[in-house]
């Protein structure tokens, strides 16, 4: 990073976030003064407070100091108060993208992209290297349980090695101002149907990103890494059940899964690294692919730097991988049944995360379901009724907003949508229509027992409900 030689301060314009939190920490850690703001509390914040940053809680013109670059994401608004004092000063006002870019230009880079599973298999990658003794930088989009001083859970770090492992971020298409030696793809589906205007458009970027392995990038294709530097290309897949037909070709295949003891274990095989057992302590066969995905990038860049821990070590440590807070986290007990939350709010990651539940023991398996986004509740209603119909009962709240308002094209748009695709699709099942998390907390609270399983799922604050039941059974 260019900006750590002139040590120029930095204000970050919704610092709480996953990746603005971790940025601000890092550059706090290279040497730059830091301020911030965010409209609320978190535990991004909390985490800044506690490495000596003093996040603003509501955003203030005032708060802006006069000399320093100013770093927004796409989720700031043009109005918003502080940024548009920064542009009347004529204050460099950069994308978080750019900074990522920076920061992750005096490293060599694992890039993790994808529309789902990037968030936990470079968690993957981060970990497995830590673990066995590389002590890498890394950037995630959410927070590695365990990762931090005394055992905190960490979003971002900056280890001596001269490795970083970052999450590459295609939602606002900055993935592509990065260069990484190791690109990694774990899926390309379109998601955020705001920024990009369609299926082809979305592929085209990611193969950009990918760079030689642009042959192998196409919706819903295999999981892939690129190796820039030396062009080489693995493809990744996990195998199909027994019985389920012929298993997808790929250089670096996963088969063999079976549940054990609340995770997985299964075989990873190809020409370049041979038959490995690997043991999982997260179940799910999505989480097989993700570890899959993170085994192929770290033999990766293994070719590439000899000084790395061998493989064998970096798959042992996957092992001891503690999943990703808010990937399906187990939150606690009420009244015999297990909370979990996971952060899924894409239909795909629904099903996956209600798929990965189905393995374990359980009477019912019971989801409260939080859309999030207007637009993607619009686009995508009925395939999210037909992910919710795998569980037993479905709750379903309102839209969790975010950055978008219910107008124009998005008027009356809610989250009853989901609901009534889900009843469609559930025919028989109890369908809720909980709107907010007060009246589910209500509905919810008595009817969990000895044997069920609830989770919460949603990008939003969904989360506050499982926090809140597993408060009540304390």
């Amino acid at each position: 990073m260019s900006a750590p030689q002139e040590r120029r301060p930095l204000h970050f314009i919704a610092i709480g976030g996953a990746g603005m939190s971790g940025l601000a920490l890092v550059c706090h850690r290279l040497g730059h003064r830091v301020s911030g703001s965010d409209r609320s509390e978190s535990a991004y914040v909390e985490r800044l407070r506690a490495a000596g940053i003093e996040p603003a809680i509501g955003h203030d013109a005032d708060a802006v100091p006069p000399d320093a670059e100013v770093v927004v994401s796409t989720a700031v608004p043009d109005d918003n108060v502080e940024l548009v004092r920064a542009r009347e000063r004529g204050q460099t006002v950069t994308h978080r993208g750019d900074l990522l870019a920076r920061v992750c230009a005096g490293k060599r880079l694992i890039a993790v992209a994808g529309a789902h599973g990037k968030t936990t298999t470079a968690g993957m990658i981060a970990h497995a290297l830590t673990t066995a003794g590389a002590d890498p930088a890394y950037l995630l989009g959410g927070e590695l349980p365990g990762a931090g001083p005394g055992g905190a859970p960490a979003n971002a770090d900056w280890g001596s090695s001269d490795w970083i492992v970052a999450e590459a971020d295609e939602s606002d298409g900055s993935f592509l101002k990065l260069g990484p030696e190791v690109a990694v793809v774990t899926n390309v589906e379109l998601d955020h149907h705001s920024h990009w205007g369609g299926e082809g458009e979305l592929v085209s970027a990611f193969a950009r990103f990918a760079g030689p392995a642009a042959a192998l990038v196409r919706p819903a294709g295999t999981r892939l890494a690129a190796l820039d530097g030396a062009g080489r290309i693995l493809g990744f897949a996990v195998a199909p059940p027994a019985g389920s037909g012929p298993g997808p070709a790929a250089a670096l295949l996963a088969t063999d899964v079976t549940p054990a003891a609340g995770g997985c274990r299964f075989r990873v095989v190809s020409e370049e690294i041979g038959e490995r057992e690997v043991r999982l302590s997260v179940p799910g066969r999505h989480n097989v692919a993700d570890a899959t995905a993170a085994i192929g990038a770290l033999a990766c860049a293994l070719d590439l730097d000899e000084r790395l821990p061998r493989l064998d070590d970096l798959i042992a440590a996957l092992e001891t991988f503690p999943g990703m807070a808010r990937r399906l986290e187990r939150k606690g007990t009420r009244s015999g049944a297990v909370v979990y939350d996971d952060y899924a709010h894409h239909p795909t990651e629904v099903a996956a995360s209600l798929a990965a539940l189905r393995e374990l023991p359980h009477r019912r398996l019971i989801a409260v379901f939080q859309p999030h986004l207007y637009s993607r509740t619009k686009a995508l209603a009925s395939r999210f009724g037909r992910a919710l119909s795998a569980a037993d009962e479905i709750g379903v709240l309102d839209v969790y907003p975010a950055r978008e308002l219910p107008v124009g094209p998005l008027e009356g748009v809610s989250g009853l949508d989901v609901a009534a695709a889900t009843a469609d699709a559930a025919p028989g099942r109890r369908v809720d229509w909980l709107v907010d998390i007060d009246r589910a907390e209500r509905v919810l609270g008595d009817r969990l027992g000895e044997g069920d399983l609830l989770v919460t799922i949603g990008a939003g604050d969904v989360f506050r409900l499982g926090d809140r039941l597993v408060e009540e059974e304390r």
